[in-house]
């Protein structure tokens, strides 16, 4: 595998997915955060038609039936981690899996990219929950949740706004950002540092520029506002694991190394 962050995959990272290309395929599988991870440390740089196939053959992920495994790879890792709105995303995540990453530390980078890659959840997060958490309402309600989802997509019935919404919730229950079962609410905005400084290194990386790392939409997902994204910057800087400047309206972002593969090393202290 190539051990540069693939810069190429990142050239559309520096915007926000379009809301234009909402799909209801979350229903097919929700975070599935294990059997993605399986998937990013056997992909390889193969073709696509060859890793499908060798992923098949194999069944790391312990499907009953063929037709299941062809379902997981077609609508939720490849349009996620291959064809996402970040093309290749998987080379971001591999370097981490290498190194057998915690779960708390991948799971928000696997969420950050799974949204990017599905602007339903991207929007759901940025927009109706960051909103709540402004308003200071922290129980989320699947009926509204679901009016919100109808208001954005209504060419879709009535039984598939709830389904979506539910596996919307479920999706982010699983990824840490909401808990509970039954009644969801929102869980503490926090995000890992080794995770938070591994996503501003790959947003450094695609060219996001310093002076937009506070303002970036993309931290809205972990219902981060600018204080709150400078304060980690601020931690991170004191541990090394970035250097964070800021006099006025000038900011200054670097990184001590230029790969996702050595700065893996650098986020896990190894």
């Amino acid at each position: 595998m190539n051990e540069d962050l693939n810069r190429r995959a990142l050239l559309n990272a520096e915007t926000v997915p379009p809301a234009a290309c909402y799909t209801s395929r979350i229903q097919k599988g929700g975070a599935l955060i294990e059997e993605m991870r399986e998937l990013v440390r056997l992909w390889t740089d193969a073709p696509l038609a060859e890793n499908k196939a060798e992923v098949i053959r194999m069944n790391p992920l312990n499907k009953a039936t063929r037709a299941r495994v062809v379902d997981v790879l077609n609508r939720i890792f490849v349009p996620r981690f291959i064809e996402g709105s970040i093309r290749e995303s998987w080379k971001l995540l591999r370097p981490l899996e290498d190194l057998k990453a915690s779960s708390a530390v991948v799971r928000p980078i696997y969420f950050w990219l799974t949204a990017r890659a599905e602007p339903l959840v991207y929007d759901f997060c940025t927009d109706y929950l960051a909103s709540r958490r402004r308003q200071g309402l922290y129980s989320v309600n699947v009926t509204e949740a679901a009016a919100w989802v109808a208001s954005k997509s209504a060419q879709w019935s009535e039984n598939v706004n709830i389904k979506v919404t539910r596996a919307i919730l479920a999706a982010l229950r699983d990824f840490g950002v909401l808990e509970g079962r039954a009644r969801k609410t929102l869980s503490s905005p926090a995000v890992p540092l080794p995770s938070f400084a591994y996503i501003a290194f790959c947003l450094h990386q695609c060219g996001v520029a310093s002076r937009n790392i506070l303002d970036h939409p993309d931290w809205r997902l972990f219902l981060l506002d600018a204080a709150a994204v400078e304060h980690l910057l601020l931690e991170a800087h004191q541990l090394r694991l970035l250097e964070y400047q800021a006099a006025g309206s000038v900011v200054n972002l670097s990184f001590p190394v230029s790969t996702a593969k050595e700065y893996a090393h650098v986020v896990l202290g190894r």
